[in-house]
């Protein structure tokens, strides 16, 4: 069984920025999809942005022009760099790496983002 294992998360002022990492424990068949979802305390789960292999990539629009996506696929690692941090940004970070084909699906433990005010 593929784990995710993700780092990165903490505790900042607004305005600040992280850098969450995610890399499995083992290689993901491609062409596959590798994005971050959060969620925030009685919320959804939503999605925040997402990277295909193929070099594709979008954002969700709260975080557009804030936040990177990108991917080292020979590390086989994603990040997600989070600038100008808002408190609303606040949530569980999770990853997620998916192949195209629908068949696998992988999903991080989640890492904890606080963005104090």
């Amino acid at each position: 069984q593929v784990q995710l294992v993700e780092s990165g998360g903490g505790l900042v002022q607004a305005g600040k920025s992280l850098r969450l990492s995610c890399t499995p424990s083992e290689s993901i068949y491609r062409p596959n999809v590798m994005g971050w979802y959060r969620q925030a305390p009685e919320k959804e789960r939503e999605l925040v942005a997402f990277s295909f292999s193929g070099g594709v990539k979008k954002y969700t629009d709260s975080v557009e022009g804030r936040f990177t996506i990108s991917r080292d696929d020979a590390e086989n690692t994603v990040y997600l760099q989070m600038n100008s941090l808002k408190p609303e940004d606040t949530a569980v970070y999770y990853c997620n790496v998916r192949t195209l084909d629908g068949l696998h699906s992988y999903w991080g433990q989640g890492t904890q983002v606080t963005v104090s005010s």
